[in-house]
């Protein structure tokens, strides 16, 4: 059935229930999904700490002379910082950016 109203065509479309309700928990996912994974710190060791990205192990930032070396998710090198939090913020900044599709579960 073809409803015509001011020049726009509407087309009416009848779902079943099941799609219906697929519809409503996919848009509330969406409603309620942060754009970013949270970060939490452990310090497994003195001078080594852990990254927990939303609930996976994000890499770790060693510290050795003074000096605060990165490694990825992937065991990838980030960088060598002067400080902790520089280190830790780096490292954030990169897991934001190479695994996106990692969220934070919904509360």
């Amino acid at each position: 059935m073809t409803i015509i109203s001011h020049d726009v065509h509407q087309v009416e479309v009848t779902l079943d229930t099941d799609t219906v309700d697929t519809i409503a928990v996919l848009e509330a996912q969406v409603a309620h999904t942060p754009s970013r994974a949270s970060i939490t710190w452990t310090e497994v060791e003195t001078g080594l700490w852990s990254a927990n990205y939303g609930g996976y192990f994000g890499g770790t930032v060693d510290k050795r002379d003074g000096h605060y070396f990165v490694s990825d998710t992937f065991g990838q090198y980030v960088g060598d910082f002067r400080s902790l939090e520089d280190a830790q913020s780096r490292l954030a900044e990169r897991l934001h950016i190479v695994l996106p599709p990692v969220i934070r579960p919904v509360d």
